[in-house]
């Protein structure tokens, strides 16, 4: 990485030597990594997730939940080699999937540390929980490594891109990486218990006072991808890090997420989950705090 072209930032840093935009050097810092029920069901299943937080993060949302590990690094630091161990400790542990969020930076790392897993016995489906501001060049650096993509489409214009999120041409490339995913991939498929193997399941959270850019991803999803693409509506928004002003100072109101859904509903789409509002909650945050070390030193 000695001109860092990973994701459509292009920083060209030495990141053996300095920080991109993302905050990340070459060698990834695991925040956390334990298994997590908070996901889709089909994701989360009954023994959980084994999800693996990242440090860094190519976009700059003013309502970041993990806004603690977004753009700095915490918890231990991991090569290919850790990262492998690692994943096959959650495998011992029970997870349906090993479930790597906000990997875009890690790409590298993980095309080294994911066959690794393999050889040694790893056996589980790997989803790739990104924020969609990818490059497709590096997403077919994935190909055969990635069961499961787990894109969150955030908005289609550029004005609300770049004022809540710093990158305002996030949908040119969201776009295109999401149609990348689908052809790795294809429409999710679910086994017999009802969890996840393989395929795109795309999220959109719903950010109040921004319903007509709900409509707007949602109607880019209508027309891009199948019908059958499974959709995770999701109402949890929450204020948190630099959502001080309206509207993202207040969490999303009934009558707006009933808007969306309505709207979803009336595309035709049949896969799609929705959420109880209460699950717009700090609790269903996991704590980036002094515990995550230990969390990790259990594995």
């Amino acid at each position: 990485m000695a001109a860092c072209d990973i994701c459509p930032r292009a920083c060209l840093v030495d990141r053996e030597l300095a920080t991109g935009y993302c905050g990340a050097g070459s060698t990834p810092h695991i925040a956390r990594a334990a298994l997590h029920m908070w996901e889709e069901p089909c994701i989360s299943g009954t023994r959980g997730s084994g999800t693996i937080f990242f440090c860094g993060c190519n976009l700059s949302c003013l309502f970041c939940q993990n806004h603690a590990i977004s753009h700095g690094a915490a918890g231990v630091q991991m090569d290919a080699g850790a990262l492998a161990d690692c994943m096959l400790q959650l495998q011992a542990q029970g997870a349906h999937n090993i479930n790597l969020v906000t990997p875009a930076p890690h790409v590298p790392v993980l095309c080294k540390a994911i066959p690794m897993a393999r050889q040694m016995g790893l056996r589980l489906p790997i989803v790739y929980n990104t924020n969609a501001y990818e490059r497709v060049e590096t997403l077919r650096r994935l190909e055969g490594f990635v069961d499961i993509y787990l894109p969150d489409i955030k908005y289609v214009t550029p004005v609300a891109a770049s004022r809540y999120s710093g990158a305002g041409d996030y949908f040119e490339y969201a776009s295109k990486a999401v149609l990348e995913m689908q052809r790795q991939c294809g429409v999710l498929r679910l086994n017999p218990e009802g969890i996840a193997v393989r395929g795109l399941l795309v999220r959109h959270l719903v950010l109040p006072g921004s319903v007509d850019e709900a409509r707007r991803v949602l109607g880019f999803i209508a027309k891009a991808l199948p019908q059958a693409t499974h959709i995770s509506l999701m109402g949890q928004y929450m204020p948190c890090h630099k959502a001080s002003f309206a509207p993202l100072n207040r969490k999303l109101l009934r009558r707006e997420y009933e808007r969306a859904i309505e709207h979803c509903v009336s595309l035709g789409f049949t896969n799609v989950l929705i959420q109880s509002l209460s699950s717009a909650d700090s609790a269903f945050v996991p704590p980036f705090a002094a515990q995550n070390e230990e969390n990790i030193a259990k594995l």
